[in-house]
């Protein structure tokens, strides 16, 4: 069932094949992310943590992300290991990623998704689910199909999650 969802969120762009790549600490939540997207990686509370994701209509015949249009970074180390992949948009957690590279030809969208979290949860646990609805709106992921994913993988606080996911997808970052 995970797969039909993921395949109906393949983003809404004329791109055939989109890849994501999101890393950071474990506790984070990268793995509980890569889920909801449909990939695996190993987790390891304090440590490194790194997931793939490759969404396409069609037969993916490798997993590996090589040039991510996505790169959500939650950590500093995370952030100078793989800006390299991006191609494309890097979302990160100012909280976590203190230093960017200003010449770097990707697009920069600070997420301040800890904070948010915080403000609206008095807990920074759900600043990952912030990030994948900024990483919804901004890769044209079905937010419906995303809901729907979101509450079949995650085994508890359906109510905070769902609210997470829209303070995300909601954000304006333009300002």
């Amino acid at each position: 069932m995970v797969t039909k969802l993921v395949v109906s969120m393949a983003p809404r762009t004329a791109r055939a094949r989109t890849e994501i790549l999101i890393s950071g600490f474990g506790g984070q939540g990268v793995v509980r992310l890569a889920q909801m997207l449909k990939s695996h990686g190993t987790e390891t509370r304090g440590g490194y943590v790194r997931a793939q994701i490759v969404i396409s209509p069609s037969y993916v015949d490798s997993p590996v992300v090589e040039a991510a249009d996505y790169f959500i970074a939650l950590s500093q180390p995370a952030y100078s290991r793989f800006l390299e992949l991006a191609r494309g948009t890097v979302l990160y957690d100012p909280e976590f990623v203190t230093s960017v590279r200003p010449e770097s030809p990707v697009r920069h969208l600070a997420v301040p998704a800890t904070k948010l979290s915080q403000e609206a949860f008095k807990n920074g646990l759900f600043a990952n689910i912030i990030v994948l609805g900024v990483l919804a709106r901004e890769s044209g992921l079905d937010p419906a199909a995303l809901r729907e994913t979101l509450v079949s993988v995650l085994p508890r606080y359906h109510n905070e999650n769902l609210q997470a996911l829209d303070i995300g997808y909601q954000l304006d970052l333009a300002g």
